[in-house]
């Protein structure tokens, strides 16, 4: 009787699908994460115009810098620039990592990673979602009272990450 080969008996087959296996399942991970990474840069809308930008800024009641150095910011999480509150209007000049979900909050004390924002995010502000990485612009539709709040925050909202927070100042 001859003997049958089957796929798993031949010891160099299996090596060879456990390989096939590892290294498709590598690249299709790979994939996945640089798809998390680029869909946001790839999809965001146009960055407001710089001029534009300092005009709404001149304007400024508070402001405050982003800083990269905080506790809760890293490679992928991190903001830099200057962060100004006008009486209708959140100026950002500067830039973002890019991410997907941003919003922009109003927090009632300075944060600098993520367990101190989830200690106030419930007495913090809503001010909108953050779609562009090289500075941004959202319109503020009611009167908040800015004396209330000390700091910007920028979390991402689909993976609960803090990203960058502003200390603000009055100027005017």
């Amino acid at each position: 009787m001859d003997q049958e080969k089957h796929i798993f008996t031949d010891n160099s087959r299996w090596k060879r699908v456990i390989r096939w296996l590892a290294t498709h399942m590598a690249a299709i991970a790979l994939g996945f994460a640089l798809g998390i990474y680029l869909l946001p840069i790839l999809t965001q809308p146009p960055s407001p115009d710089q001029t534009m930008l300092r005009a709404a800024a001149d304007s400024a009641l508070y402001a405050g810098e982003f800083r990269r150095d905080l506790d809760g910011s890293d490679f992928f999480h991190w903001g830099v620039g200057t962060v100004s509150l006008t009486a209708d209007s959140i100026v950002h000049q500067g830039s973002l990592a890019p991410g997907p979900d941003y919003m922009a909050y109003l927090s009632p004390v300075f944060v600098s990673n993520e367990a101190e924002f989830l200690a106030v995010k419930d007495r913090s502000l809503s001010l909108g979602s953050v779609k562009t990485f090289d500075g941004f612009m959202l319109p503020l539709t009611s009167q908040i009272p800015f004396g209330d709040f000390k700091a910007v925050v920028i979390w991402c909202e689909a993976f609960g990450e803090f990203i960058t927070a502003a200390e603000l100042s009055r100027i005017r």
